[in-house]
């Protein structure tokens, strides 16, 4: 090789060498850079959220749900001990009301009591007799009477015997 073909072949050997290093520079350098996403890749990102916010959601709903099903199942309970309650306190209030008549009637069937403004009250089973009574006797036939009715638990006599 001669000295006039070196310095011929050395400078386009050089723009050779030159435009490979820069093609190689640029082919890193795109290397470097994040690729934009597809529009296809971005509609299954959308569709992914979107199926997460659903299931979320769901799952959200269906823990409501079953609080809203406890606390009604808890109300209902509720209701239906106050509605037992409230049942008892009636059927107790019947009791002594039917107590009360029974006594009343059976004073009125008595001949030395009937006359008389013999007052009734029954509270829980327990009779209370006041007002006046002819006599000794008359004032322990009432207590007797009371006492002889069905679902009477205690009686208290309060009658007085009337001075002759």
């Amino acid at each position: 090789m001669n000295l006039s073909q070196s310095t011929s072949t050395h400078p386009a050997h050089r723009m050779a060498s030159l435009l490979a290093v820069s093609a190689l520079a640029l082919g890193l350098a795109a290397c470097g850079k994040t690729e934009e996403p597809t529009v296809g890749q971005r509609l299954d990102s959308a569709v992914e959220k979107t199926e997460q916010a659903a299931a979320d959601a769901r799952a959200k709903a269906e823990a409501t749900m079953q609080s809203a099903e406890t606390k009604v199942e808890q109300g209902a309970a509720s209701a239906q001990a106050q509605a037992q309650q409230a049942a008892a306190n009636a059927k107790a209030v019947m009791d002594d009301a039917a107590i009360t008549a029974q006594v009343s009637a059976g004073l009125a069937k008595d001949p030395d009591l009937s006359a008389l403004k013999i007052k009734v009250d029954t509270v829980n089973g327990k009779v209370t007799l006041s007002g006046p009574a002819p006599s000794t006797v008359a004032r322990e036939r009432a207590e007797t009477l009371a006492k002889a009715v069905s679902g009477v638990v205690s009686v208290n006599n309060q009658l007085v015997v009337a001075a002759s």
